[in-house]
């Protein structure tokens, strides 16, 4: 049995229409950056996955336990593990011991996967301004802002 879901209808108490419509185009949104990200970086050897977990890694500027890049992500520690373990395969990542905890390995980029993610970012600024072309600084700030809220009351949850 199919359910249409035009005719659902939540009483207003219930469903913040704003915040809902809001949650559905941040899905929306999600699916079109990964999607672009893999045709933007795949010459380089990356999907938007990977590039990502690049990015978490830069970000930190040290080396760090999966489990951690995976909590800085907002992702689970089994899907950033799947990326990195092929990435390791494809030599752009290595482990290295962790001196705090025998079995929780440090990810680590090596030159290949440092030379991948620079060659990313080299496209990402003129990507980014076409992007958000007619977009006041005021207005993106905004609306970072209301994501960080929306992000902190889901990890609140937790």
């Amino acid at each position: 049995m199919r359910i249409d879901c035009q005719v659902i209808k939540f009483p207003d108490e219930l469903l913040n229409k704003e915040t809902n419509d809001l949650i559905v185009e941040v899905f929306r949104l999600n699916g079109l950056l990964l999607a672009t990200a893999d045709r933007l970086v795949s010459k380089f050897g990356l999907t938007g996955a990977r590039w990502q977990v690049l990015g978490a890694i830069a970000q930190v500027g040290v080396p760090e336990t999966t489990a951690r890049l995976a909590r800085n992500m907002g992702l689970t520690r089994q899907s950033v593990q799947r990326v990195v373990n092929e990435m390791v395969a494809e030599g752009m990542l290595t482990l290295e011991e962790n001196p705090h905890h025998k079995r929780s390995k440090l990810v680590v980029m090596t030159p290949k996967g440092e030379k991948a993610f620079q060659q990313a970012i080299e496209l990402q600024g003129p990507w980014v301004k076409a992007l958000s072309k007619g977009i006041s600084k005021k207005r993106l700030k905004e609306a970072k802002d209301v994501l960080t809220i929306l992000g902190s009351r889901l990890t609140d949850q937790e």
